[in-house]
């Protein structure tokens, strides 16, 4: 079992089906009130140098609702904002904390931070990667199609770090995936070869119908992720057209989920019909960031 969840692609298919598992016990324990203090007595160090919403909320609610307890440290009120080396950070944090969760910028920045870490490192987001919530994204689909390997997932959009995720997973669960990006926004050229030197079952094209064609899931992010505001103007031109939207739900097979990661630009990568449509699963798939979070909090702190 690995120390730290840094990148789907550092687990097998198994590791990652027993976080599944132990997700759906322990949603099926809170609905039904039933204590579950997996990690009593624990504490979650939480570094932020990008704002949350469902990120922050779903980890410290998580760590309470395992009998634990979350720290909030924000770059801009510790020493990471003035300089202190990661290093150092992460062997300091270290002898105070059971685990830590960073949502950041830079992959090699939280690599860093997991190489001096004593304790299990969670990423929450880099601008590389965002693992935990595409576990939330395909733990959604298994509970309403019964399995998420054997669908056909298409990704419309920006080729970010949710692109980079989606990836990552076609390569290690096998299913297929599609992704429409405008050109010059693909997802990053080395994640893409590494995973089709994993067998990974990868379609690339610049229209967004041909990727939804039959597909069993749709996809999409805002244009302009946090720290690229000032390309907004820009993105809203060569975007046009990379919207999902009821025509492309039309083309995709008729019991096809809609997924977003949220938050959602209704109007620009998705419509306000579609997200609030009979094929979206957009809140279910926000609830399970908290479910599977906690399993796999449960999973790397547990030990020891």
């Amino acid at each position: 079992m690995k120390n730290h969840f840094l990148c789907l692609s550092d687990w097998s298919a198994s590791e990652l089906d027993a976080i599944f598992t132990l997700t759906a016990e322990l949603k099926e324990k809170q609905k039904q009130g039933i204590a579950h203090p997996l990690l009593a007595g624990k504490t979650l160090g939480m570094i932020f140098e990008k704002s949350s919403t469902r990120t922050r909320i779903s980890f410290e609610v998580g760590m309470y609702q395992l009998g634990g307890h979350a720290l909030f440290l924000s770059s801009q009120t510790t020493q990471i904002g003035r300089g202190e080396p990661i290093k150092d950070t992460a062997r300091v944090m270290s002898r105070y904390v059971d685990g830590i969760m960073i949502r950041t910028y830079s992959q090699a920045g939280i690599s860093e931070l997991a190489e001096y870490s004593d304790v299990p490192v969670i990423n929450a987001l880099t601008d590389s990667y965002h693992p935990c919530q595409i576990m939330a994204d395909l733990f959604t689909v298994l509970e309403h199609k019964g399995s998420y390997k054997d669908q056909v997932y298409c990704w419309i959009g920006d080729g970010n770090n949710m692109a980079n995720s989606w990836i990552n997973a076609a390569a290690v669960f096998g299913f297929e995936l599609r992704i429409a990006t405008p050109r010059g926004y693909e997802a990053d050229a080395w994640i893409i070869e590494r995973a089709q030197q994993r067998g990974a079952k990868l379609i690339f094209t610049n229209d967004p119908l041909e990727a939804a064609a039959n597909a069993d899931v749709l996809n999409t992010d805002v244009w302009a992720s946090m720290g690229q505001e000032e390309e907004q103007a820009k993105r809203e031109k060569d975007f046009v057209g990379f919207q999902l939207n009821s025509d492309v739900v039309a083309v995709a097979n008729k019991d096809c989920l809609v997924l977003h990661c949220l938050p959602a630009h209704r109007g620009e990568e998705i419509t306000d019909e579609v997200i609030e449509g009979e094929h979206s699963v957009v809140f279910d798939e926000a609830e399970n960031r908290l479910h599977v979070q906690k399993a796999i909090m449960a999973t790397l702190m547990a030990k020891g």
